[in-house]
């Protein structure tokens, strides 16, 4: 059985084929990127991580006619009323990479106290059988922490070297791969729906 992921971000890519692999590594399932079928993008034109994960689902599903699994995830910060959330890949604008977005982060918390820097990691997952699935999966996980003032750490991507973890007491982007798809909100989803998952 072949599923599509419906995401071209070669960080999120990574972290599905560890997850996948550890929990399906006997099986016949067999995860292929969306950007190995040449999918478009899907256009994010949704309000809320739900709305575009089954946007790009759809858009991966329709393109290719097999399943698909999008994920549509991001960082939501107390201190600037849940921003950038649905917009954290394009904080710094279109286009922008994880140190544009990650330096203008850090210039929006400048003068924000450690306590006032909560913020939390959202995912939502979505499975479709197909594109006109009308009952498609849905997964969520968030992950509790706060915004470091300078970068740490070497591993990861996105927010990771922002993101300070306070149960293992050092950022997102300093835990090893497989701690980090343990706990992070992307592994909670991912162990939610292969809890429940009927593909």
């Amino acid at each position: 059985m072949k599923i599509v992921i419906a995401s071209g971000n070669a960080g999120k890519q990574r972290e599905f084929q560890e997850l996948f692999a550890t929990h399906f590594a006997n099986s016949n399932v067999e995860i292929v990127p969306q950007t190995q079928l040449n999918v478009p993008e899907a256009d994010e034109t949704g309000l809320s991580f739900v709305e575009n994960a089954i946007l790009k689902a759809r858009n991966a599903a329709a393109h290719t006619g097999l399943p698909a699994l999008a994920d549509d995830s991001g960082i939501e910060v107390d201190a600037l009323q849940g921003q950038p959330g649905i917009y954290s890949a394009r904080y710094a604008g279109v286009g922008a990479g994880d140190a544009a977005n990650n330096a203008r982060l850090l210039d929006a918390l400048k003068d924000i106290p450690d306590e006032q820097r909560t913020a939390r990691f959202q995912c939502v997952l979505v499975y479709m059988r197909h594109a006109e699935d009308p009952t498609p999966q849905i997964f969520q996980g968030s992950w509790e922490g706060r915004i470091l003032w300078e970068a740490k750490g070497e591993q990861g991507f996105g927010y990771d070297p922002l993101f300070f973890v306070p149960g293992d007491a050092c950022s997102a982007a300093e835990l090893s791969r497989d701690r980090k798809n343990a706990i992070s909100h992307r592994g909670q989803a991912m162990q939610k729906l292969l809890a429940s998952w009927h593909p």
